[in-house]
């Protein structure tokens, strides 16, 4: 039983391991997201208003909204690769349990993602005027949030690897997935500023990460399966 514990932990991180190196070499793929989420977000005081009042009111929603949007143009390089080349086919073949390999090229594709966008928000927050007393509350849920929307995002990936053209039908079935924790997350911060208990809110946040960490690879696992045989 241990060797075969250890011999899927290895499994895992290989395939955690392949799946950073490979972003690494596409520095496009790397970048363009995180490029996309710094560009909307300084680029929408243009279109609404500079007025510092107004930019600190919405720029929570602002800052959530261009998470969401750059997690679903990170959201087709997940399984695309892999389909390409033919190696989905052979991991779909693998002795080991699907759920787990499809669950490290999720966490292989927030780090890619994710992570960075959590890490500069703090800043793209000071230059909307965002409230003072609520970054630490942002930052909490950015990292709760943004991996739910990895992981709800690789099932519309999963079910569409096969199609040619899948880009608006990516954006039909992963935007109504995503809406609740894009409305869990702002109202989470806003309720950090008028000095409510957020123990509840986390505690929602938290719930949807770990039912999304815990069922959507299995999704994900079996819409792979329909796609590609």
């Amino acid at each position: 039983m241990s060797a075969v514990r250890s011999t899927l932990v290895g499994a895992v991180l290989a395939t955690l391991r392949r799946d950073l190196l490979i972003a690494y070499r596409r520095k496009n793929d790397l970048l363009n997201p995180f490029m996309f989420f710094v560009l909307v977000a300084t680029l929408f005081p243009i279109g609404v208003s500079p007025e510092p009042e107004m930019l600190g009111e919405i720029s929570a929603g602002v800052l959530w909204i261009s998470a969401l949007l750059a997690s679903l143009l990170a959201m087709d390089n997940l399984f695309r690769a892999d389909f390409e080349d033919g190696s989905l086919e052979l991991l779909m073949l693998s002795r080991h349990p699907l759920y787990f390999l499809v669950l490290a090229k999720n966490v292989a594709h927030w780090l890619v993602s994710g992570l960075p966008i959590v890490l500069v928000s703090p800043l793209i927050a000071y230059m909307l005027n965002f409230p003072e007393g609520a970054y630490s509350t942002l930052v909490l849920t950015l990292l709760l949030g943004t991996p739910v929307l990895s992981l709800l995002g690789s099932i519309g990936v999963a079910l569409t690897v096969g199609l040619g053209s899948r880009g608006l039908i990516l954006a039909v079935i992963t935007l109504p997935m995503s809406v609740p924790v894009l409305i869990a997350g702002t109202l989470t911060v806003s309720q950090t500023l008028e000095g409510a208990s957020l123990s509840g809110y986390l505690a929602i946040m938290g719930a949807m990460l770990v039912a999304s960490f815990t069922l959507a690879p299995l999704a994900s696992a079996a819409a792979l399966r329909v796609s590609v045989n």
